[in-house]
């Protein structure tokens, strides 16, 4: 007999053998826990267009589900805070502008001040720096014996204390957003390892542990990351960039601040000669 011949026979003689193995084999396979459908089920929720966030939402245990409810709501404070601080910053940009428009062009200083003094109008930024310096200064000026140094301290007092008056307004509820961005991934995680401390204590009623039984009370639990994240990430974008912008404004309201003490210096000394 050829070799070409008995390499056929032995592969047959190979697959006889085999099949009682494979036979015993799966015979000595455990059948599936009662329980092993319903965990099967619940898993089927986490795979591909069969997962549903709603129903592990739902499903979730209570502190989960707190958690969820407190980063919701403030993941929903920020982002109103995100718009109206935009805008407010919008509005303070726009107002320097025009107000430094106005003042560099060779506008008269008493003109400005009755401008903004009107009494349907509310100043704001440097037009309300300006005011309160140029205001302090002619109520010195209105006495007797002031001389042009006090005149000019005074006016720097005030427009001092109107910068921070107004720095503050811009920095308002800037801190709720650096709260939110600094603890909102901790709040999200300590929902995170409530859940799975609950999905493994679970497994004591189990009598036999598969992924199927853990995989859905751990995805509800990493829902409260995901959440904290969702919160976290736009509120520290938001202060970073809008505490550049504040600082930004800050400086150029100081910078005016010295410009106009330097005018009112040159005015005071004037007015000695």
């Amino acid at each position: 007999m050829s070799r070409l011949e008995i390499l056929p026979s032995l592969a047959l003689l190979a697959f006889a053998g085999l099949m009682p193995l494979a036979a015993r084999a799966q015979d000595g396979i455990p059948a599936l826990p009662a329980d092993a459908p319903a965990a099967t089920d619940a898993a089927a929720t986490l795979t591909g267009a069969n997962l549903d966030l709603l129903h592990l939402i739902l499903h979730a245990s209570i502190p989960v589900q707190a958690v969820m409810i407190l980063l919701v709501l403030a993941s929903v404070a920020s982002w109103m805070i995100i718009f109206r601080k935009k805008k407010g910053l919008d509005e303070a940009a726009g107002e320097a502008n025009d107000f430094e428009e106005r003042f560099w062009s060779g506008a008269d200083l008493a003109a400005l001040f009755r401008d903004a003094t009107q009494k349907d109008r509310e100043v704001n930024g440097l037009e309300a720096i300006f005011e309160a310096g140029f205001r302090e200064y002619a109520r010195l000026r209105q006495k007797k014996g002031v001389d042009a140094r006090t005149q000019l301290e005074g006016a720097q007092r005030a427009m001092r204390a109107q910068l921070a008056r107004e720095v503050d307004s811009l920095e308002h509820n800037l801190e709720f957003l650096a709260t939110v961005g600094s603890i909102s991934p901790y709040v999200g995680l300590f929902g995170t390892v409530w859940g799975i401390m609950i999905s493994f204590q679970g497994l004591a009623n189990v009598k036999e542990a598969t992924i199927a039984t853990v995989a859905p009370g751990i995805s509800e639990a990493l829902i409260a990351t995901a959440m904290g994240l969702f919160a976290a990430i736009p509120a520290v974008v938001a202060y970073n960039r809008y505490s550049t912008r504040v600082e930004r404004l800050n400086v150029r309201y100081e910078a005016f601040a010295e410009e106009f003490s330097s005018i009112l210096q040159r005015q005071s000394h004037a007015d000695e000669r």
